[in-house]
């Protein structure tokens, strides 16, 4: 098998510098870029398996690359860097497509598993041979990747159906945010598990009809959250 390469886009030299030999160590390729533009370019030229991409870089922002990647069809697993801290660009950029993200300052070691658990689930974990879940007018289809609510399309991406899927087809059983880091995204070490939240409530802001008072995806407080079959109850 080809060796995986990764394009690490971030202009922080000393940044570039650690993830990339972190990386190197790890068995990757590396590619570097350090603004948003130039990685455009090496994407389109030369491609790469997993793309590490900060969001705030000069010329062209992260969040732009991202977004112009997924309009030209490129799907590309991304990670995407932040030093804000703030929710609104890790929102939109997990609504771009972007696999997963981490606020820096991060861990080097976490980032490189990270990495690894992508590039393994790049091909998503739902059997396209699982039957389709009907609850109420909410249908998953596993086979066409395809969420329908009011028998109208439901746009989510690659780790938001993953994890609909996943919930759904363990109905009733609870799970802690690191127990869906693990099955989910496949980190089978400690991390941030804001990604979980952020996607959960994404995702409610898709497939319910009130994201506050969620009938499907429920919130077991100092837990973790559930999947419930039942079905909203009408006057």
């Amino acid at each position: 098998m080809a060796t995986p390469r990764v394009l690490v886009v971030e202009d922080e030299k000393n940044v570039a510098e650690v993830v990339e030999r972190y990386l190197v160590r790890e068995g990757f390729e590396t590619d570097s870029a350090n603004d948003g533009r130039t990685a455009l370019e090496m994407i389109q030229s030369n491609g790469a398996d997993l793309v590490i991409l900060d969001i705030m870089l000069p010329h062209v922002d992260g969040l732009t690359v991202a977004r112009k990647m997924r309009e030209a069809g490129d799907q590309t697993p991304i990670i995407m860097l932040t030093a804000r801290g703030q929710e609104s660009d890790i929102v939109l950029g997990l609504g771009l497509g972007a696999d997963d993200y981490m606020a820096k300052p991060f861990s080097p070691a976490e980032l490189v598993a990270r990495v690894h658990a992508v590039l393994r689930r790049s091909d998503g974990i739902v059997d396209p041979g699982a039957p389709p879940i009907k609850v109420g007018d909410l249908r998953i289809s596993p086979q066409k990747r395809e969420v329908t609510l009011e028998e109208k399309p439901v746009t989510l991406t690659q780790k938001e159906f993953d994890l609909l899927h996943f919930l759904a087809s363990h109905p009733g059983t609870v799970y802690s945010r690191e127990s869906l880091l693990e099955r989910v995204w496949g980190y089978a070490v400690p991390g941030d598990t804001s990604t979980v939240t952020v996607h959960v409530r994404r995702i409610r802001s898709k497939v319910e009809k009130d994201p506050d008072r969620p009938v499907h995806i429920k919130t077991v407080w100092g837990t973790g959250y559930r999947f419930d079959m039942e079905q909203e109850e009408t006057a």
